[in-house]
């Protein structure tokens, strides 16, 4: 075991964390750090190994209380966020896990999503048509953000008009995720929680009225082994599929164009066909993680990672940015190759938390990317892209680019 000598919220690291995380993967496969009281699992095979690990979970009260475990009780002053955490998918558990996942599962089948195709590819064309003259534009606020949006609100059968709100409130909630979440950002969450809540509840209510489609609707109505959902599980369900639905395909735009614009050899293997953007992407989402950390409580006395046993109610941090540069599993790890099919990245998790909405990501990223390889061609960055400050969420303020150069 080695401990941890970097600081996992200094804002040098944050803005590429890519060398030091190599260093402490090589150092040793797990990492204890001090100030997040995290062991960090820095390898592919053992993060890999970790997500399977039916004894490590994202919750601990389904086998024990806060006092026993010796975790931190939730701050009574965002109880707002908190209420809404509760059932989410992100944080449960079989039984319940698997009840609400068996649900929502079918939203996502190959067909469903498939069945997307025409409609994300008619919104990026129509998303593009009003950009591409003008000199410069934010990839993520004008193209990133709207198209990801109005692909999950269109499936979910919420109104693409109220975007812009359900955009501020998804950036307010996601900081709650990360190491250094400051009083006024935990207040700020629990704030666009409470409004997140109130605005789904209406939502709720309207379907029940009068059924309009989409998943809201279907999840109103549909009945699971005799049981309806309750209204409290369906809030949480919309607001996480609406929040996980969005950011983490947005930063990976975000990351990977930036990427491809910093190396243009690998942008023109796209633009000339000599690699696919279904392809592409793969690499998009292996080279500079959308999502960073993904904690687990350790729930049994008979846990080992890399030959170092844990007690119980320890926490990992599994950092996958790390594993997805570790040289024991991708060759040359730390080069941009948009040809590597490297589909064995550690972007979507893994186990009982494998992201439910990888196929709609993927053709998200597939239609995306597309769009802009065929409209915009010779696409360039107008100036550095701006690092949001956080490790967890990994992805830019901003990434200026110009469409159609002069």
């Amino acid at each position: 075991m080695t401990q941890s000598l970097i600081d996992l919220n200094d804002r040098d690291f944050i803005r590429d964390p890519y060398p030091a995380l190599s260093a402490m993967r090589e150092s040793s496969p797990l990492i204890h750090d001090e100030a997040s009281s995290l062991w960090l699992v820095t390898r592919h095979e053992d993060v890999k190994a970790c997500l399977r690990d039916r004894r490590l979970g994202r919750i601990y009260d389904h086998v024990t209380t806060a006092e026993e475990i010796g975790a931190s009780p939730q701050d009574p002053r965002w109880q707002a966020f908190w209420d809404v955490e509760k059932h989410s998918l992100l944080e449960l558990e079989p039984p319940e896990h698997t009840r609400l996942r068996r649900l929502i599962s079918k939203a996502f089948t190959v067909r469903a999503v498939a069945a997307m195709r025409e409609p994300a590819a008619r919104l990026a064309g129509e998303l593009l048509e009003d950009l591409i003259e003008q000199d410069e534009i934010d990839l993520l606020a004008d193209f990133a953000q709207p198209f990801s949006i109005g692909i999950i609100t269109g499936l979910l059968g919420v109104p693409s008009a109220d975007h812009r709100e359900l955009l501020g409130w998804s950036h307010q909630m996601v900081k709650m995720y990360e190491l250094n979440t400051s009083s006024d950002q935990a207040q700020s969450a629990a704030d666009a929680a409470a409004e997140f809540d109130g605005y789904v509840r209406e939502l709720i209510a309207f379907h029940r009225d009068e059924p309009r489609g989409g998943l809201v609707g279907e999840l109103v109505h549909t009945e699971v082994e005799g049981e309806r959902l309750t209204t409290e599980e369906i809030v949480s369900t919309t607001i996480v599929l609406l929040n996980a639905g969005h950011e983490a395909t947005v930063n990976t735009m975000g990351n990977g164009i930036t990427a491809f614009m910093n190396m243009r050899e690998e942008w023109r293997h796209v633009v000339e066909g000599a690699t696919t953007p279904a392809v592409a992407i793969e690499e998009m989402l292996r080279w500079d993680a959308p999502l960073q950390l993904f904690e687990r409580w350790v729930l049994a006395d008979d846990v080992a990672i890399a030959g170092t046993r844990l007690r119980f109610g320890d926490k990992i941090g599994m950092l996958f940015g790390s594993a997805n540069r570790d040289p024991r599993a991708f060759e040359e790890p730390d080069a941009f190759r948009a040809d590597r099919h490297a589909t064995h990245h550690i972007g979507f998790g893994g186990g009982t938390h494998h992201c439910l909405g990888a196929p709609l990501a993927r053709l998200e990223l597939d239609v995306g990317l597309s769009a802009l390889v065929h409209r915009a061609p010779e696409m360039e960055l107008t100036a550095e892209p701006v690092r949001a400050n956080a490790f967890t969420i990994h992805g830019y303020e901003s990434v200026p680019v110009c469409l159609r150069p002069s």
